[in-house]
């Protein structure tokens, strides 16, 4: 049954005039939500002071102080602040940066104005505007409907009812809802504060969002970071009180080795690099709607993408008639008027497009100067068929639809009553099959014939109607007994971009197949015109796929699989089978019922241009260009930010090497060699070098090769960046720490075991410990922009921050070592000629250790490559599978007039 289908609607509204629309914004507001009450930026402060971290290291202060040690509790008050205030202000950044990219997501919305069907932002809604809404749209206010053709509207997110509930015109509906099924007209009652959805939206605003995994991984990071950091603490309070030392002493100085060594900055760092890397997507085309997707993206491995609009550029040119009478071509440019018309049978051409025009709500209209579609691209192009089939000056007559019956992804057909005739288009498995038998026969060899050559295939129908329904009928025993009209070829051109984003797609180790909802022949055409189909060609139907999922398995995973005639179920299924195969997968999608799809998958992505807004609200990216291309820029984006995080991580942890080994030194000594750096010296260390390098790593721009190797696959803290920090970089800033260290004491006559020398000795051989390990981080942080290579083929300017970051090091650098009172407080000073040969000697010695580690690294990843691909077996051919059906070209499932259906690597560059 089809409720309010026609003739239970009430008279339809026209709409106010924009001036009316204007004078009532100003008098109720914008529709938008309330604001929930935003946190005072003095308590998102404070609370960057008081978590877990910043209260264990108020504790050590407060200690410190009552100890007779004020200098090492105002050191550890200027670390709590200084970490503090930097992680607020990254949040900050953070949120704003999110804040800006929600602003870009589409909320645009067709309203009835003077007269017209015009797309207004969904903030300048006003109660009385009437509302236009097709299958997808989210319902912007609360409504009355006045029109609803086959409607049935989602309010889970208002009930909890999974049910779609049908409606009919008097019916209320909820702003936030969708509109799953069919068309509708409404009347703004109320918006904004006024409607149920601001009621809820007051509730969540109090509930906070549980954290995403990215976010848990990174907890774990830190709490393991920092359970290290006391242990190591406790350790040295117990060998400090072996050597003799008080237990006052013994107990701040392992205080203070704890706190140096706390991440105290790791979490805001990581969320900055995730949230540079979305604006850096949103400046491509490519909206992150959760920042932790901006990493999932870089671990990408399989990408389904649809057909229309993703690969192809969704401008529909009806190219092709076919009638009774014969075959029509028509060559034209875009949606004008104007076409060259060869072949026979025009006048049933004529009649066709009439009956498809009367079937259709889109059409092609003048705007400044060009013709573009307002509404469905394809029925556009059927609008823009029948002028051009009408002839030089001549316009069709706009159908007078008494009732309309909406696309449903079921039926794959939608149809309308002019008059007592009934007007039927769709896809033509659905449609010839309630035509007679006469050209039945002839009609699917003409489907498969344009379908062959890519071309988007609909049949047309009409019926003579006895009389108009009443209320209550069935739809099936209206669209029953139709007399065929003909076939309409539509071309979609590729996007000619595409090819070249398939093969950086394969360079970078991703398979990519096409999930749609088209005929195999479209779907395989257009696959062979982009490169996207494999070798040997993989063609399945959605109807014969295997129902054992070991088999469908099997044929899914390969590069350039096209899977057609699939429903949202089918589309479902593909992504939890590649899931279980061990891929991540991005979905591509714009209908309705992709949702689900969406969702399932590790990536959703949907169109921001064609798309509905179901899709868009499921999805983690939205393409605000519909290009396949855009994907793969954020897949690039995505494996940017992973390696930033990555940068970070051996960028600091390198340091706290560095700044361990002085106490492991003197601790294995039993406390007879000096210590050559001091807890203040350490926090001095933390404050000068690890945040403003830290920040610029996190910003480092994708390399030249991010998408010339597989997939990332690893945790962030993996062996391979372990042995780098631990048994490469770390150790090597040690050793030169401490041979400046020792230079400058076995320079000024100490020899180990004699007594210690005089104070201004020991306080140059600290400086240049101190001054050591900062060149060391200088050089470090050159050779952490790359994985794979050496800074000078990256350039050493490209990464401006980093050259800023670095400069302002020095600066710090110079001021610690020749600013009397801060030098005495860190108790060192500026280091001997011999002491500052060894310091300048590290920075050399860290970027040719380094590029060593990337050559040999290089080296082996190349034998063991060659040595796997010795030993991989032969793979046998497919044979292709490609099945005729005896359909083509419905509207896919999910949109009405949709062609849709429903880490290895190497390295962290």
């Amino acid at each position: 049954m089809i409720p309010g289908a026609g003739s239970g609607a009430l008279p339809r509204a026209a709409g106010l005039s924009s001036e009316e629309a204007a004078l009532r914004l100003k008098m109720v507001g914008a529709n938008r939500l309330p604001q929930v009450r935003p946190v005072p930026r003095w308590r998102k402060l404070l609370a960057e002071m008081t978590h877990f971290f910043a209260i264990m290291l108020w504790v050590a202060a407060g200690l410190a102080y009552m100890a007779g040690m004020p200098q090492l509790a105002v050191a550890i008050v200027v670390v709590i602040l200084v970490n503090g205030i930097f992680a607020y202000i990254q949040q900050e950044r953070a949120q704003r940066a999110a804040a800006r990219l929600r602003e870009l997501l589409p909320a645009i919305v067709s309203v009835r104005r003077d007269g017209r069907i015009v797309k207004v932002h969904t903030t300048e809604l006003v109660p009385d505007d009437v509302v236009v809404l097709v299958a997808g749209d989210r319902v912007p206010a609360d409504l009355r409907l006045v029109l609803a053709a086959g409607c049935s509207v989602d309010e889970s997110m208002l009930t909890g009812e999974s049910e779609a509930v049908a409606k009919v015109p008097g019916d209320a509906v909820l702003g936030g809802t969708f509109l799953v099924n069919g068309e509708a007209e409404g009347i703004v009652t109320v918006t904004g504060s006024g409607t149920r959805l601001a009621e809820i939206a007051a509730l969540t605003g109090k509930v906070e969002a549980p954290p995403t995994p990215l976010a848990l991984e990174l907890q774990r990071i830190v709490r393991i970071t920092a359970t290290v950091a006391l242990g190591i603490g406790v350790l040295f309070f117990v060998l400090s009180l072996l050597v003799g030392i008080s237990w006052r002493d013994a107990f701040l100085f392992a205080i203070g080795v704890a706190v140096a060594l706390v991440p105290e900055g790791l979490l805001p760092t990581v969320t900055l690099s995730l949230a540079v890397g979305a604006q850096r997507m949103a400046q491509r085309n490519a909206l992150v709607r959760n920042l932790e997707a901006v990493e999932t993206l870089g671990s990408t491995t399989f990408i389904c993408t649809d057909k229309t609009g993703t690969l192809t550029q969704n401008r529909m040119n009806a190219v092709e008639v076919w009638t009774p009478a014969g075959l029509l071509s028509i060559i034209g440019a875009g949606y004008g008027p104007e076409a060259e018309v060869t072949g026979k049978g025009t006048g049933e051409a004529r009649h066709l497009s009439t009956a498809a025009l009367a079937a259709s709500a889109g059409r092609a209209v003048l705007h400044n100067g060009q013709w573009i579609a307002e509404g469905d691209p394809m029925e556009a192009a059927i609008d823009a068929l029948a002028v051009r089939l009408a002839g030089p000056g001549q316009e069709p007559d706009e159908p007078e639809v008494s009732h309309r019956f909406a696309f449903d992804p079921r039926r794959l057909r939608e149809s309308a009553i002019v008059g007592t005739t009934l007007y039927v288009k769709g896809a033509p498995e659905s449609v010839i099959p309630l035509c007679g038998e006469s050209s039945a026969e002839r009609a699917l060899e003409m489907v498969d014939q344009m379908a062959s050559h890519g071309l988007r295939v609909l049949a047309v129908a009409e019926r003579s109607l006895p009389g108009l329904p009443g209320a209550s009928f069935k739809l099936e025993k209206v669209e029953a007994g139709l007399t065929l009209l003909g076939l309409i070829g539509l071309h979609d051109p590729p996007r000619a971009e595409v090819r070249l984003a398939l093969e950086a797609a394969r360079d970078a180790g991703i398979k990519v197949a096409m999930v749609t909802g088209d005929h195999a022949f479209t779907a395989a055409a257009i696959a062979r015109e982009t490169g996207l189909i494999g070798s040997p060609e993989l063609v399945l139907e959605g109807h014969t796929l295997p129902e054992d999922d070991a088999v469908l398995t099997a044929l899914l995973d390969r590069d350039g699989v096209v899977i057609s005639r699939v429903t949202p179920e089918q589309k479902l299924r593909v992504a939890r089978l590649l899931q279980r195969r061990g891929h991540v997968v991005a979905m591509t999608g714009d209908g309705v019922n992709d949702g689900p799809a969406l969702q399932q998958a590790d990536i959703g992505i949907a169109m921001g241009l064609s798309g509905t807004d179901v899709a868009r609200e499921a999805a983690d990216l939205v393409l605000l260009d519909d290009d396949f291309a855009t994907i793969i820029a954020a897949v690039e984006q995505g494996r940017a930010t992973y390696a930033n995080i990555r940068r970070f991580l051996t960028y600091h942890l390198t340091d706290n090497v560095a700044e361990l080994t002085p106490f492991v030194i003197w601790a294995l000594s039993g406390g007879r060699f000096p210590l050559a750096l001091s807890v203040l010296q350490i926090l001095a260390l933390d404050i000068g070098t690890d945040l403003l390098p830290a920040l610029a790593l996190g910003s480092e721009a994708p390399s030249k090769g991010t998408l010339k190797r597989p997939p990332e696959r690893r945790h962030l803290m993996d062996r391979a960046l372990m042995f780098r920090v631990f048994g490469l970089l770390g150790p090597v800033e040690a050793l030169f720490e401490m041979t400046a260290y020792t230079a400058v004491l076995l320079g000024a006559g100490w020899r180990p075991g004699a007594e210690l020398p005089v104070s201004d000795v020991l306080m140059a051989a600290s400086g240049a410990a101190f001054t050591t390990v900062v060149l060391a981080q200088l050089a470090n942080a050159f050779a952490c922009r790359s994985a794979s290579t050496p800074p000078w083929r990256l350039g050493w300017a490209t990464n401006r921050l980093l050259v800023w970051a670095v400069l302002a090091e020095v600066g710090l650098l110079l001021a610690f070592l020749f600013v009397g009172p801060i030098a005495t407080l860190l108790g060192h000073a500026p280091p001997s000629p011999g002491g500052l040969a060894v310091a300048l000697a590290a920075i050399p010695a860290v970027i040719v250790a380094d590029w060593l580690y990337k050559v040999f690294r290089h080296r082996r990843a190349g034998t063991a490559g060659t040595a796997r691909a010795v030993a991989r077996p032969a793979i046998p051919p497919v044979p292709l599978r490609q099945v005729r059906s005896k359909a083509s070209d419905p509207p896919g499932p999910g949109k009405r007039g949709s062609n849709h259906g429903p880490r290895s690597g190497n390295s962290h560059d």
